[in-house]
């Protein structure tokens, strides 16, 4: 199962790579315009956030291979750690067959690990956000992942606990999502939100073309690992019964 879940997690990295390449870079370039127009006009003067100076480090195709490498590395992570929690989880995740649950198990991971930070934390693009905010954004970020993870231990939790008080399979699975709700709405209540504001130089609909981009590299990586895992799953099942009948010596049929 942990081959399975890294050979995912390759397809599934370079899903969002190939996202990386086609949606998001697009967006970075026009927002690199505008950083570029900052260091021509004395930017930093005016109060507007820098990054960098003349030259860059890095190349920007050597940034575009890296991010696409940075990609397939990180889906190989999750692709690991979606294999070890559903090999515990599967015998409590809905779902028709290894396939279903596999799906199950990937929306779940991608409303709770990519969903709801993008939603209480977005990601914006270069031209927007303070160097010296990173910290505090990256642990806002990390504590509403922390608390993302936590919903989908408690609510299971509480599910299981209204299995023996609740007969009625539609009262627990209202108050299941009832839970989710009044969870996810205290994460967003009361998580402080991104300390970043949007310089009025940055057009809206490019830090918003921004955000829906790194969600979509985000839904294909989970898209990708949830589909290509639950097929690799299902593949073994279908051939498990050929293998145990050459194990044994009986006949295989052709």
């Amino acid at each position: 199962m942990l081959r399975r879940g890294v050979l995912a997690g390759v397809l599934a990295g370079l899903a969002a790579a190939v996202v990386i390449w086609l949606v998001v870079e697009p967006v970075i370039r026009r927002a690199l315009v505008i950083e570029d127009r900052r260091g021509m006009h004395g930017g930093q003067s005016a109060g507007l956030p820098m990054h960098g100076g003349d030259e860059p480090l890095v190349s920007r195709a050597a940034q575009v291979v890296g991010g696409a490498v940075t990609a397939v590395v990180v889906g190989v992570a999750v692709g690991v750690v979606f294999a070890v929690v559903f090999a515990r989880m599967r015998d409590r995740l809905p779902g028709s067959g290894d396939f279903g649950r596999a799906l199950v198990l990937a929306a779940i991971g991608f409303a709770a690990v990519s969903l709801l930070p993008a939603l209480k934390i977005p990601a914006n693009p270069p031209a927007v956000g303070d160097p010296s905010t990173v910290g505090r954004r990256t642990m806002l970020y990390a504590v509403t992942l922390l608390l993302g993870v936590a919903i989908t231990v408690v609510v299971p939790a509480l599910d299981r606990w209204l299995a023996g008080r609740v007969t009625a399979p539609s009262t627990r699975w209202a108050l299941d999502i009832a839970a989710v709700v009044l969870l996810v709405g205290l994460v967003m209540a009361f998580v402080p939100g991104t300390p970043d504001q949007v310089p009025p130089d940055v057009p809206a609909d490019l830090v918003w073309d921004f955000r829906l981009a790194s969600l979509a590299q985000l839904a294909a990586l989970w898209l990708t690992l949830g589909l290509a895992f639950g097929l690799l799953l299902e593949r073994a099942g279908a051939a498990r019964p050929d293998d145990v009948r050459a194990d044994t010596g009986a006949p295989v049929p052709a």
